[in-house]
């Protein structure tokens, strides 16, 4: 067993994991939209520094462009943004679920739109996916949670599917740094634009909380946790990588429940875990189809 690609899949996952809890803490006392503006920026700055420092360049191809483009106004402006707007209603714990279904949106999106064939453990696994969610969504929709802060999370966890879709691959010709760079850029720009819209003139409460969250959202989850997944790709591929995602709700919830005390009820232990193995067997039925089309090469 390769020891270390599995502590940089746990660190990835908790790290990923982690953004929600810090996100519902900025949120408490800043504009979110703002906030979130000002994460990608500082973001950017640090990345496209770090990245000329050390020799990549801005110069892209065509499919990198692509990448930027897509990246920073589906998984920058949409996903994330429309998360941060939904935890003002929401709870990190339920934030992190719904988002940790996008391994899921992927494969029933690659499969209706791309004729991507999904093997009988993924088909099980989606449907332990949905069953998960809906256990979760009835035990918390009984309990008077936000629909539109759950609408949100919907909207953001398939903007996010959409991009991974689409911008499949794009950053394989090098500069990979930079590219990160310039997403946090082009996401800065339009929740810039947005919140002078919608949130000028309201208020920040400066809070050493509120500066903590913020930087720490900003450099771990925000540039380290991309650098460890690239990292991580590169080491054991995109497939065997993408099997951590089915931590995230496990984190996702532990994180929210030690750091801001959110409350767990038992259906949604179990609701966690389902999911967490419908994203398990999606996963490793993507490992399974693609050792077999090397077998047949």
């Amino acid at each position: 067993m390769d020891f270390r690609s599995v502590l940089m899949g746990l660190a990835f996952a908790l790290m990923w994991s982690s953004a929600f809890t810090s996100a519902r803490m900025i949120v408490a006392d800043a504009p979110p939209m703002t906030a979130l503006a000002a994460r990608f920026f500082l973001s950017g700055l640090i990345g496209v520094a770090i990245a000329k420092a050390v020799g990549q360049s801005w110069h892209l191809t065509r499919a990198q462009w692509r990448s930027v483009v897509i990246f920073g106004l589906c998984q920058n402006a949409l996903y994330l943004g429309l998360n941060f707007v939904a935890m003002q209603w929401v709870e990190a714990s339920l934030a992190a679920i719904i988002a940790s279904t996008m391994p899921l949106l992927v494969a029933v999106l690659g499969w209706v739109f791309l004729g991507q064939k999904v093997r009988p453990l993924g088909i099980a696994g989606l449907f332990a996916g949905v069953a998960g969610v809906a256990i979760i969504m009835g035990a918390r929709l009984s309990g008077g949670v936000s629909m539109t802060g759950i609408i949100l999370c919907g909207l953001g966890a398939l903007a996010l599917a959409v991009a991974t879709l689409t911008a499949r691959g794009a950053s394989s010709g090098g500069n990979v740094l930079m590219i990160v760079g310039l997403q946090m850029f082009v996401g800065a720009a339009v929740l810039a634009f947005v919140a002078l819209i919608f949130e000028r003139g309201q208020p920040v409460n400066w809070t050493p909380r509120l500066a903590l969250a913020f930087l720490y959202t900003t450099l771990v989850p925000g540039l380290f946790a991309t650098w460890v997944w690239f990292r991580l790709v590169a080491r054991i591929g995109a497939v065997r990588a993408a099997t951590y995602h089915f931590l995230n709700p496990f984190f996702g919830v532990a994180v929210a429940a030690v750091l801001l005390g959110e409350s767990l009820g038992p259906f949604d232990l179990i609701g966690v875990a389902i999911v967490a193995a419908g994203i398990l067997a999606v996963q490793l039925s993507k490992q399974v189809a693609t050792a077999s089309a090397s077998t047949a090469k």
